[in-house]
């Protein structure tokens, strides 16, 4: 879903749905392991709105209809077309896998996933993915809060490659400098300092340049510079 829409995996979102057999079962640990795993703040249950979310457009299968009712196909083909999309897709989703219909001078005939095309697209806002009896939606609205969680988890990432890159240890404590001048990046790190250091193991986060002349690293996309040693 994330692939689909774009949204970079870094990027915290608000929430996801899940409909899954077993899911309002599932202990909270688990859900919030999930929601960890997902880079969401919580994972709910999508049949809380999950009808909400997908627009349903439902088309005749004429091979279907023709081998079935013969001359009365386009009878039934109209009555598809006429029918309330999501509530013909819920019935043939359903326990029974059917659906019935009313085609005028027909009556009153019974469909099967077969005999009708669906197409699904989410609502704005949502990406939605489903296999296997299984949906996820995920809410694609980042907040400015978001997107500050978001920033602070790319420079961490720029951090961690570097200390890769110079050959520290990944137990080995760092003092880190940061600048970036104005905007929501600065922001970012001044409020979620704690967060920058934990994931870095940065003994000390410090806006500016430190006192000793130390190799600065770069990145022109979110306007950073940092330096960092060995704590």
């Amino acid at each position: 879903a994330r692939v689909a829409s774009g949204v970079r995996t870094r990027q915290p979102l608000g929430r996801a749905l899940a409909g899954a057999s077993g899911w309002a079962g599932l202990p909270e640990e688990l859900r919030a392991q999930i929601a960890d795993e997902l880079n969401v703040q919580s994972v709910q249950d999508l049949a809380s709105i999950g009808g909400d979310l997908v627009e349903y457009e439902v088309k005749p299968n004429f091979r279907s209809l023709g081998g079935r009712f013969k001359k009365d196909a386009p009878k039934v083909a109209k009555a598809v077309t006429s029918a309330d999309p999501a509530a013909l897709v819920a019935a043939l989703r359903g326990p029974s896998g059917a659906a019935s219909v009313d085609a005028e001078g027909v009556g009153t005939v019974e469909l099967t996933a077969d005999d009708v095309i669906v197409t699904e697209r989410p609502k704005s806002g949502w990406a939605v993915e489903s296999g296997q009896g299984e949906t996820v939606a995920l809410d694609l609205t980042v907040t400015p809060e978001l997107r500050r969680a978001g920033l602070v988890r790319e420079v961490v990432r720029l951090v961690q490659d570097t200390r890769k890159a110079i050959g520290l240890d990944v137990t080995d404590r760092i003092e880190l400098w940061w600048d970036a001048p104005g905007g929501d990046l600065a922001e970012a790190l001044r409020e979620h300092t704690g967060v920058l250091a934990g994931e870095v193991l940065a003994t000390t986060v410090t806006e500016g340049r430190p006192d000793e002349d130390l190799q600065a690293f770069n990145d022109a996309e979110l306007g950073l510079t940092y330096r960092l040693r060995r704590a």
